[in-house]
């Protein structure tokens, strides 16, 4: 059975799920990013690469403070909002691009919103923050929910599964019915599997032969 997934507008883009695979460009504004070493911890440097990513005709930025590598140790609240906010503020005055928030505080997620960000992605599946999914409800956005276990600090060491799949598709499954729960629009709730998070090389391996696996929870999925 295929399920036919309601499409989102953002601004003026409208993102037809199932018509097309969008690209989401990462702009993580920090000192100590898995993915690009910290290029891009400061304005000027986290503008350029926004455009750049722009130019390579990216659907979505996903803007991040908080680290999320390996053993990455949580910074304040405040530091968070420091890193993000003025970034979403100078992209929002150059471009409407549709802007997702990477975080796990329903504080940052208010004020990203508030400083022109259109949607939420939560690495925790809203687990860290109890305030989160109440959050969205009430701001009335999308939200992706991603798998995990542990934090990034201890994740690494909390990848044994009795059944890897069936475990994932359980965690969801539970984190869409709490959003829902919560007052979250069913239409504005995108799943992650989490590849890298708490996860093998061989986990990630199987968790994209068993991709569609997850259409079964009729939510649209990211992948990074």
């Amino acid at each position: 059975m295929t399920l036919t997934l309601s499409s989102w507008t953002i601004r003026d883009r409208t993102f037809a799920w199932g018509q097309r695979t969008y690209l989401m460009g990462i702009l993580n504004v920090t000192p100590d990013s898995f993915s690009d070493g910290g290029q891009f911890n400061t304005l000027e440097t986290a503008l350029v690469q926004a455009r750049r990513l722009i130019d390579s005709e990216a659907d979505i930025l996903d803007i991040g403070g908080q680290s999320t590598r390996p053993k990455a140790e949580m910074i304040s609240l405040e530091a968070e909002l420091e890193r993000v906010i003025p970034v979403i503020q100078a992209i929002r005055q150059e471009t409407d691009i549709p802007i997702s928030i990477d975080t796990t505080r329903s504080t940052v997620a208010k004020a990203a919103i508030a400083a022109g960000a259109d949607l939420i992605n939560d690495i925790s599946g809203a687990t860290y923050d109890p305030e989160m999914l109440a959050t969205a409800a009430a701001l009335e956005v999308p939200i992706i929910l991603m798998h995990i276990r542990g934090t990034p600090e201890t994740m690494q060491q909390l990848t044994h599964y009795e059944d890897l799949i069936r475990e994932l598709l359980e965690f969801l499954k539970q984190r869409i019915a709490a959003a829902i729960a919560a007052g979250v629009d069913r239409c504005k709730i995108a799943i992650d599997p989490g590849i890298g998070f708490a996860k093998t090389y061989e986990q990630n391996l199987e968790i994209l032969r068993h991709l569609p696996d997850f259409q079964a929870l009729g939510c649209p999925i990211l992948v990074g």
